[in-house]
């Protein structure tokens, strides 16, 4: 189970008893896995600044869960092949995710405790900004290499009636450089190599007898040349049209063929070279992105402990792992636990709005709430 509940309450003689009461009603029916979770002190600021941020600091929980998914979703599609390794490159701080949100201790370097709630929220809202264009851009280049190299690959495969002949013909294929004959290639169903092989002298005048020779086959035609005068070149067409062979448009050129295996080389070479150092900015930048999340976690549980609770700062914060199969009873058991802290004590509907209390993405506990879901992927 990838999902945790962050929550808090007020402490009681001492934050050691919130936690206690708490574990002891939800660990031990096994509702649920529990730790301690560690904001240190951080500068309480006025109330109306702490009303105002926490409006802001949900906006920005938002935002940076939608950078988080997008560094996943986008390592899952530069992987390709390799999705299920995903999972190993999704780490946070070299651990995976559930060890680092289980253990999380606040990174005093990155977010100085020393600077205001809203000089930390606006360090995370920069750096997650950055990591959101660079993703943009370095996504933007990667795919544009990717598409043109797969049009181009596209072009090699399929049917015999649109693929590209480069890679099946030979230069002995065909009769070049004549000012009177022309070698065109045939698209011939499988069912009908018979009929062509008795009709395609006839089917206009000027063909050079026995000039037909198989070339390659694919499930359903075979690919066919044949030699014949270039003043018949329309007629021969129109006729092998009406009985149900198809012409293509090929004209064997060196210079071209070699210049689009090149090209294929050249965008094959610059995908390989892209994608190390892409897979390498993808599992920093997502540890980043990841990390940053989990520490506005942290500031929206302190906002709102203290606009809830009050001061001077006392409460305890709890990280519980639900079991799945006991979710339902969970809720109940810290609806008991905690109905005294509110007078409403039940479920307030989200659509209603309380000034200082951000409502607006979640159902209202009489507890401070916020959830946290490891699971980032959505594979199709």
């Amino acid at each position: 189970m990838t999902e945790f509940w962050l929550i808090s309450a007020p402490g009681e003689k001492n934050c050691q008893q919130t936690w206690d009461k708490m574990n002891t009603a939800t660990a031990q029916t096994n509702l649920s896995t529990n730790h301690k979770f560690n904001i240190p002190e951080l500068k309480v600021g006025t109330l109306d600044i702490l009303v105002g941020l926490s409006d802001e600091l949900a906006k920005l929980d938002s935002f940076v869960e939608s950078v988080v998914r997008k560094v996943a979703q986008y390592m899952a599609d530069v992987l390709e092949d390799s999705r299920d390794k995903v999972q190993e490159n999704l780490l946070a701080n070299g651990v995976d995710l559930v060890t680092y949100v289980t253990r999380f201790h606040w990174d005093m370097a990155k977010y100085p405790i020393k600077q205001s709630l809203k000089n930390i929220s606006e360090i995370l809202s920069k750096q997650v900004s950055q990591i959101d264009n660079d993703l943009k851009a370095r996504a933007s280049a990667y795919n544009s290499l990717k598409g043109n190299l797969q049009s181009l690959e596209r072009k090699n495969v399929g049917s015999l009636l649109t693929r590209s002949l480069a890679d099946i013909v030979k230069k002995e294929d065909f009769v070049l450089d004549s000012e009177y004959l022309i070698t065109l290639l045939v698209v011939v169903p499988k069912t009908s190599y018979p009929d062509w092989q008795k009709t395609y002298e006839t089917l206009s005048e000027m063909v050079v007898p026995r000039s037909t020779k198989l070339l390659f086959e694919d499930h359903d035609s075979g690919l066919f040349s044949v030699t014949l005068f270039r003043k018949a070149i329309d007629d021969f067409k129109h006729k092998a049209r009406e009985n149900k062979f198809m012409v293509r448009d090929f004209q064997y050129n060196e210079e071209e063929m070699k210049a689009d295996k090149e090209e294929m080389t050249r965008l094959s070479t610059d995908k390989k070279k892209q994608f190390g150092p892409l897979v390498r900015w993808l599992k920093v930048n997502f540890s980043e992105a990841f990390i940053a999340w989990v520490h506005i976690k942290a500031l929206r549980v302190f906002t709102e402990s203290v606009l809830r609770y009050g001061l001077p700062v006392n409460f305890q914060a709890m990280l519980l792992q639900p079991n799945r199969k006991n979710m339902k009873k969970l809720r109940e058991v810290l609806q008991d636990l905690y109905k005294h802290l509110d007078s409403s004590s039940t479920v307030i509907d989200a659509s209603m709005d309380i000034p200082g209390l951000n409502l607006s993405q979640q159902e209202y506990y009489p507890y401070v709430y916020y959830k946290i879901d490891c699971n980032l992927l959505d594979f199709k």
